[in-house]
């Protein structure tokens, strides 16, 4: 590639990561869509069960980049962990399909094998995910680092094709609800529980694809303006690819090493003690990955070779990490509350079409695809006017732009009842302004790190990041779980003879046998509450997400210039 089409335009190796990134994500998002459908319908698990496993299974896929970050950085290389993540998780899609094969005659195999196959797909996340973003930031020479925001928000343009992708071909093969004629004489959809299956074989077939794609482009096109092979082993970096003064290797002492290992066990426990309940995934799972959050970062704060420059931009990483916690937590409400509302308690007709509730979602891959490249447009406008905003107001506009989703669904579910059906146009609004914040904040997020981490803690500070997204999904699940009773709940109890209002409200106390009814039915006979606070309804529970994305909001603008002064000169 000659240095005029280096500089006129985006490198060919972009394409390559844009492609593999864009199968890898139908495989991921296509599964996630009918996941927790598949856990409740199929595997008979409680909706709260199945939100703080979600929250769990996410927040994992989250936290492993900072094992695959490390191998990457000393041992293996970008490339080659690139091609292990890719091999893994579509292992874990094929134990998924065979789960879905066998739960009708054997259960509790099918649930060995579900969790055997989250670990799978847990793992081979980390090995890929840090390291192809790590390689899009790569591809640009010291000079062209201002083309990150662009060449990242076109980065994300192809997650989120594939994510649209998958979200609409995994839940129209896998899940299907057939017209079926009651004895009453009514019509009644009901679901096709053994078509999860195909769902999970589509999204196995898309991360094959993306894995051989990645596998036959690499040596041509994943390559520096010289022509030098991007991501190989780390004994091939070439000084030239580092700043001035920064130093090729990290140094980490037995004490730095120790103090880590002990800021993690404080934090561990900090958490464990104060969980409640005997959930192994609240217990173990969500303490683990708030606690490798905060060792991790300690650790690189401990690394002997950083400058007060270097030190200082971390650290606007490490904050900027801990505010999209707040953003991940609302915006994962998708895959679990929102896909429950949206099978319970919305109106899903769309020109006489009964959208899957699980397809719901794919309006906000629909609207990236759409959005993205005038995004793209719109902050190359702004920079060559030398009027961006900071990432800083960039992120504080998508937190409160997701409050403000909220804030709208809240208003029109408050005189829903147990009986009425939110229009599905009111979740399609949420998806679009949620769409609008996810451009704001995510692919922008993803350029600040490439824009501050010091070249030798490249992949291990995008490690950082997907950690905080971690931990942002970790409390999803805790959120997704506080979802109160939707209709479907109330019309169920009432089959039963039993008046859920009233157990609800402790004005009914209700039967030894009645409480074993609603259990061996997932219905709760209780609210439940966060930080204090009772959740009694839809309004309740949604305020939730308004509260904490708005005040994360408004500390992190205040935050700004602090911010901009650490960076040193970065935007």
């Amino acid at each position: 590639m000659s240095e005029v089409a280096v500089k006129s335009g985006h490198p060919k190796g972009l394409w390559v990561l844009f492609g593999t990134e864009m199968w890898e994500r139908f495989n991921f998002y296509g599964m996630r869509a009918i996941l927790t459908l598949f856990m409740v319908n199929a595997l008979l698990m409680k909706e709260e069960e199945a939100s703080i496993i979600y929250g769990g299974f996410l927040g994992l896929c989250y936290l492993t980049p900072m094992l695959g970050g490390f191998i990457a950085d000393r041992f293996l290389g970008n490339r080659n962990c690139i091609m292990i993540g890719g091999v893994m998780m579509a292992i874990g899609q094929i134990m998924l399909f065979f789960s879905a094969s066998i739960f009708g005659s054997n259960l509790g195999l099918a649930n060995a094998l579900l969790w055997g196959a989250l670990g799978i797909i847990v793992f081979g996340n980390g090995f890929f995910k840090p390291n192809i973003s790590s390689m899009v930031g790569s591809l640009y020479p010291k000079q062209e680092k201002s083309k990150l925001d662009t060449a990242f928000t076109i980065f994300y343009m192809g997650i989120n094709i594939g994510a649209f992708l998958g979200q609409f071909i995994c839940p129209f093969v896998g899940d299907v609800k057939n017209e079926v004629v009651m004895a009453d004489g009514s019509l009644n959809m009901i679901r096709d529980v053994h078509a999860f299956k195909y769902g999970f074989l589509a999204a196995g077939i898309a991360m094959i694809l993306g894995t051989v794609l990645f596998y036959v482009l690499k040596n041509k096109y994943v390559v520096t303006p010289e022509g030098r092979p991007i991501g190989g082993l780390p004994s091939g970096h070439d000084a030239s690819d580092y700043e001035e003064g920064e130093s090729m290797k990290a140094e980490f002492s037995m004490k730095s090493i120790m103090i880590t290992i002990g800021v993690f066990l404080a934090v561990f426990a900090a958490f464990y003690f104060n969980t409640d309940g005997t959930n192994v995934v609240k217990l173990y799972i969500y303490p683990f990955i708030y606690a490798s959050g905060v060792a991790l970062a300690t650790l690189i704060l401990l690394d002997k070779t950083l400058t007060k420059v270097e030190t200082q931009r971390i650290w606007v990483i490490y904050i900027m990490s801990f505010f999209i916690i707040f953003f991940w937590a609302a915006f994962e409400q998708a895959g679990s509350s929102l896909t429950f509302i949206a099978d319970n308690q919305t109106d899903r007709n769309i020109f006489g079409w009964n959208m899957p509730p699980s397809m719901v979602q794919i309006f906000n891959g629909l609207f990236v695809v759409m959005l993205a490249f005038p995004f793209s447009l719109l902050w190359d406008k702004l920079r060559a006017k030398n009027i961006e905003p900071l990432s800083t107001v960039k992120q504080s506009l998508g937190l409160l732009l997701i409050a403000l989703s909220y804030f709208i669904i809240a208003h029109n579910v408050k005189d829903l009842g147990t009986s009425g059906l939110l229009a599905i146009k009111w979740l399609i609004l949420l998806y679009l302004i949620q769409t609008v914040a996810e451009l704001c904040l995510s692919p922008i997020g993803l350029s600040l790190v490439g824009k501050l981490a010091p070249k030798r803690f490249a992949s291990l500070a995008y490690g950082v990041f997907f950690i905080s997204s971690a931990a942002g999904y970790a409390l999803s699940g805790t959120l997704g779980s506080i979802l109160p009773a939707t209709g479907d709940k109330f019309k169920k109890a009432e089959e039963l003879g039993i008046d859920l209002q009233g157990v609800l409200d402790k004005t009914i106390s209700p039967t030894a046998e009645q409480l074993k009814l609603l259990a061996d039915n997932q219905i709760n006979d209780h609210y439940k509450s966060f930080a204090g606070f009772e959740i009694q309804n839809l309004y309740d529970f949604f305020m939730v997400f308004v509260v904490l994305c708005g005040l994360a909001a408004l500390i992190l603008f205040l935050l700004t210039p602090m911010i901009k002064k650490m960076m040193h000169g970065v935007r």
